[in-house]
């Protein structure tokens, strides 16, 4: 598989997500929302990062979330500066609220999985702009 086919299944990985935690925002199932946000966003930091060449696709699953984290805020926004830093605390903040609705009894709020929402449009929308330029 080219990389150009494998970078498209990931942003398509990722507007799906996007897409489904839109439908389970809306159905109340404000938890499994705040899970969707999250791989929506991580998808396209995977994305971006295969994209300026910084890691392979097929290695990816060897990474875990903070080394992507780590890996996205280092090379693509304090070292290359592809991205504004103010999206710097995107993925540690979209993972700390995903970690909330999927660890914790009480979970998290409709403000809350509306905020890990909008968040989450934001970085993919900014990220794909990048990766489509």
């Amino acid at each position: 598989m080219k990389l150009v086919d494998e970078l498209d299944e990931l942003l398509n990985k990722s507007k799906e997500n996007i897409e489904a935690a839109k439908i389970l925002f809306n159905n109340k199932l404000y938890n499994a929302s705040a899970n969707r946000s999250y791989y929506a966003a991580f998808h396209a930091a995977i994305a971006s990062m295969n994209n300026a060449n910084i890691i392979k696709i097929n290695h990816t699953e060897l990474m875990s979330h903070k080394s992507a984290q780590a890996i996205f805020v280092k090379e693509l926004i304090l070292k290359r500066k592809i991205f504004s830093s103010n999206i710097k605390s995107y993925l540690t903040d979209l993972l700390r609220v995903r970690n909330i609705a999927d660890y914790y009894a009480k979970g998290v709020s409709k403000k809350i999985a509306s905020r890990q929402l909008s968040k989450s449009i934001e970085f993919v929308e900014r990220l794909t702009e990048e990766i489509e330029r």
